[in-house]
């Protein structure tokens, strides 16, 4: 059984995280780079953007991990190091940095930048922050959460406890980003944590097959960053069998997995740039999971759909629109729609077409901040979640002078 529990990256046995500011960001309030480390070395997965331009971190990581290990990871916010001459050598001195201070050998470093593209980045200011940053390692998830954020506006950490083999195990996780959020990694920074042991292989095989059904569900606003980083280390440390094939050990751990991956999705949305409203599509009644995904993950990119809920608008013609271009093939007169939130629900959709509802209720159910999308497609038995948020005036506020 999940159970949540505090502690974020630091909740599993072995993990400690630090979060300073160092001087990166010109606003000295905010914190800009952040630590998480091992007291062992983890068996460790990853997954990244797809976007063809990388950022230097990346293809440092990728090295870095190719063994399936690493004990440590470092982030900066305020400059995501990309299209750089020096991105390299710059993520590998960072890496450097850990080693020098910490004992952890450079090799098993994860690292991670965040921030505007095509600046070039110092590692001067990260030098002169790394003693701060490593007196500063504990039980600190709040501050290594806080200094990988850029436009988000509230931290982002979960963890929970569940069993393996009669042994307690945790799970936690910290992550940033609320724009550049759409397929096929959606997310931009995400460090998971966990004591359970597990091969790397195995990791990674839950890890690819996780976010297929949780990040690469979430849209904010179909800009694929290049810098997403999605990294999970695995300490052991809580004791139990080693997961190595996919036994029933293999699938609780799965659930867990996918439970910090499905409350980060909900957290992101919530979030995004200038939102006020998350939105969560629920579409039912699919003859694939393919097909699912396909039309729930059409709904919340719809800038029409996400401008109606901003609006608080039962325009739910724009649904039956996105349904139609999602290439699920669907049948355009078995569709129906119900809009729900804490105020209620109301029908407005049947068969293909409207029906008579209120829309003062309507306006009641859409004013919340949060808003189910229900749709049933009547071609079988599958079903797929996915989640985004309204689309509003400050999101261009926010993007006109996001480098300025």
């Amino acid at each position: 059984m999940l159970k949540e529990v505090s502690g974020g990256v630091c909740a599993p046995k072995g993990f400690k995280a630090s979060g300073i500011h160092c001087g990166i960001r010109k606003n000295k309030v905010k914190k800009d780079l952040a630590l998480i480390v091992s007291d062992v070395r983890c068996a460790t997965a990853c997954v990244y953007t797809t976007n063809l331009v990388k950022g230097a971190p990346i293809l440092v990581t990728q090295k870095h991990v190719a063994d399936g290990y690493a004990q440590a990871v470092i982030v900066n916010s305020g400059n995501a190091n990309t299209c750089n001459a020096d991105g390299v050598q710059i993520a590998e001195e960072m890496c450097a940095l850990v080693q020098e201070y910490t004992g952890i050998a450079a090799e098993d470093v994860v690292v991670a930048s965040t921030g505007v593209i095509g600046q070039p980045l110092s590692v001067a200011p990260i030098a002169a922050g790394m003693a701060q940053l490593v007196a500063g390692l504990g039980d600190n998830s709040d501050g290594a959460a806080e200094a990988i954020m850029t436009t988000d506006t509230v931290r982002k950490q979960i963890a929970f406890s569940f069993m393996l083999d009669g042994k307690e195990c945790r799970i936690g996780a910290i992550c940033k980003g609320v724009g550049m959020i759409c397929p096929n990694m959606a997310t931009m920074l995400m460090f998971v944590t966990t004591d359970a042991a597990i091969s790397p292989a195995m990791l990674q095989k839950a890890l690819a097959a996780d976010v297929k059904k949780s990040l690469n569900m979430l849209s904010v606003d179909r800009d694929t960053s290049t810098n997403d980083t999605l990294c999970v280390m695995a300490s052991g440390l809580a004791g139990n069998a080693p997961i190595v094939q996919q036994d029933a050990s293999y699938r609780a751990f799965c659930r867990a997995l996918n439970a910090v991956t499905t409350a980060m999705c909900r957290m992101l949305a919530a979030d995004g740039e200038g939102a006020t409203k998350l939105i969560e599509c629920r579409v039912e009644g699919a003859r694939s999971l393919t097909q699912a995904r396909l039309c729930a993950k059409a709904v919340v990119n719809s800038n029409l759909v996400k401008a109606a809920m901003f609006g608080a608008d039962a325009n739910w013609g724009r649904v039956l629109c996105a349904l139609g271009y999602s290439g699920a093939g669907i049948d355009p007169d078995a569709v129906g729609v119900v809009f729900r939130s804490a105020s209620g629900a109301v029908e407005v959709c049947v068969n293909g077409r409207g029906v008579p509802f209120s829309e003062e209720q309507a306006k009641r159910v859409l004013s919340e901040s949060e808003v189910d999308i229900c749709v049933t497609l009547g071609d079988g038995h599958y079903h797929a979640t996915a989640w985004g948020c309204d689309l509003t005036y400050d999101y261009v506020k926010i993007n006109g002078d996001y480098r300025t």
